[in-house]
């Protein structure tokens, strides 16, 4: 595997030295959120030139960083259609930039059926399903025309909130440009955390087949909720993802999420070692 972490992580700094201490702490991937990381310039759709995607692209090479997933996180059943169109135009834009930049993926969650992107029981209906299967056909459409790999990320609060709906979007479009992010502790809950080990192992076997990339986090309980933490300081046992990432997965991209400064070299030694200890039998 290729371990890695949202640049957004890291302390605040120009990019350039983002890459650097990313670097020198032993990543070798990164998630890159453009707006996120750069504020000294313009990231606005049509900054996203081609003479920008090769700068970075550059930049990134030398630091021997991957962009493991270019982020573009918005809501694609967002119920004002002229915010919706302007979504997906965001989409388009980073799916085109994406292409010149050689980024493994352009990434998304899969929304809410409110404009604040919040969750309500609705975002589990069927209705809401469909809605975000029409809304984001057009957008896998055109990542085919770019050649770039559109990859969803399932989570429990959002529309996409299980492995059997993932696997439905997946199957409806039926596109080899829509692939998966799998973050194992975005598909928990309070209501259905204790059943942990067999939703990661439903979701690997559902979906094995189309992750792309996989976050790395962990979770602890605080006051009735799931509180996302970096890895090694909750209560997640990683066994049968590392052991699937090592067997199905060579150097995929594996982005650590929620650590801080202080801790985020800790927590990819943690997953190193239980990779380097992990045996396939």
């Amino acid at each position: 595997m290729q371990l890695g972490i949202r640049l957004h992580d890291i302390k605040k700094a120009p990019l350039p030295e983002r890459l650097q201490i990313a670097a020198s702490q032993g990543f070798r991937c990164g998630h890159l959120a453009l707006s996120k990381v750069i504020s000294e310039y313009s990231v606005a759709d049509s900054a996203l030139t081609p003479g920008f995607a090769c700068y970075l692209k550059n930049l990134f090479a030398e630091a021997g960083i991957d962009i493991a997933v270019l982020g573009c996180y918005l809501n694609l059943a967002n119920p004002n259609e002229e915010s919706l169109k302007k979504n997906q135009a965001r989409y388009l834009a980073n799916i085109r930039f994406a292409s010149l930049l050689g980024a493994g993926v352009v990434g998304t969650e899969t929304g809410a059926v409110n404009e604040a992107y919040k969750y309500e029981e609705r975002n589990h209906s069927e209705e809401a399903l469909q809605i975000f299967v029409k809304n984001l056909r057009p957008v896998v459409e055109y990542a085919e025309k770019m050649g770039v790999i559109f990859a969803i990320e399932p989570v429990f609060k959002h529309i996409v909130c299980n492995p059997e709906r993932a696997r439905r979007v997946l199957d409806e479009i039926n596109s080899p440009n829509l692939q998966i992010i799998f973050d194992p502790v975005n598909l928990l809950d309070i209501s259905n955390y204790q059943n942990r080990e067999q939703i990661i192992h439903e979701a690997i076997e559902t979906l094995g087949k189309d992750i792309a990339v996989v976050h790395i986090k962990d979770f602890r309980v605080e006051n009735g909720e799931l509180v996302s933490v970096a890895a090694g300081t909750g209560e997640m046992n990683y066994e049968e993802i590392i052991r699937f990432i090592k067997k199905e997965k060579p150097y995929i991209h594996v982005t650590l999420e929620n650590t801080v400064p202080e801790n985020a070299e800790t927590a990819r030694n943690y997953i190193q070692k239980l990779w380097d200890d992990c045996e396939l039998g």
